[in-house]
């Protein structure tokens, strides 16, 4: 059986008191005073199932303000949101709290049920079961929300394939022609 932690214990030292947490490994202790510091802004797109145009531009607004609640209450912020009738661009900076994956995971269900029971969007049928996902720093924060800024503008001339191709090999990522843009039924 494995040693549980134990309690914390107070320590006197300098006249002042500091806790630390016995962890259940034998004898290494973490002063609880000590703190994480991130800030992990990622630049997110994922597209509807088939991207399909499910999407309407005239209603839109309603599926963004849906999202930063849904953003606001993962204790996350949304810097900016946009997209086309098949696909999103999210540029947020997501909690310690949560792994992305579960994030998209949690993201996706709850927009599904709200898209499916809003009449304003009868197309949507589901989102594609992948996204991609890219970190920035402070530094390139402008430039990626002026990018999701211009999406409607960008999409004049560039379609989503091409779009996400460049996006992935900006960014190191081999594509696998058997999975890109694919969807599992």
């Amino acid at each position: 059986m494995r040693n549980r932690p134990q309690v914390p214990e107070r320590h006197a030292a300098g006249g002042g008191s500091t806790t630390t947490i016995t962890c259940a490994r034998k004898g290494a202790t973490t002063p609880r005073n000590l703190m994480s510091y991130t800030r992990t802004f990622y630049h997110i797109i994922f597209r509807t199932k088939y991207s399909v145009p499910a999407i309407d531009i005239a209603h839109e607004d309603e599926l963004y303000r849906y999202i930063w609640g849904f953003v606001k209450n993962k204790e996350s912020i949304l810097y900016r949101i946009d997209g086309m009738p098949e696909h999103l661009h999210l540029f947020i900076e997501l909690s310690p709290k949560f792994a992305l994956a579960d994030f998209m995971r949690d993201l996706k269900c709850s927009t599904s049920k709200w898209l499916q029971d809003n009449p304003h969007f009868p197309l949507f049928q589901g989102w594609a079961t992948g996204y991609a996902a890219f970190t920035y720093s402070l530094n390139e924060k402008e430039v990626v929300i002026n990018y999701i800024k211009r999406q409607k503008e960008h999409h004049l001339s560039v379609n989503l394939e091409t779009e996400l191709r460049n996006l992935l090999t900006e960014n190191g990522c081999e594509i696998d022609e058997k999975f890109f843009l694919q969807d599992n039924d």
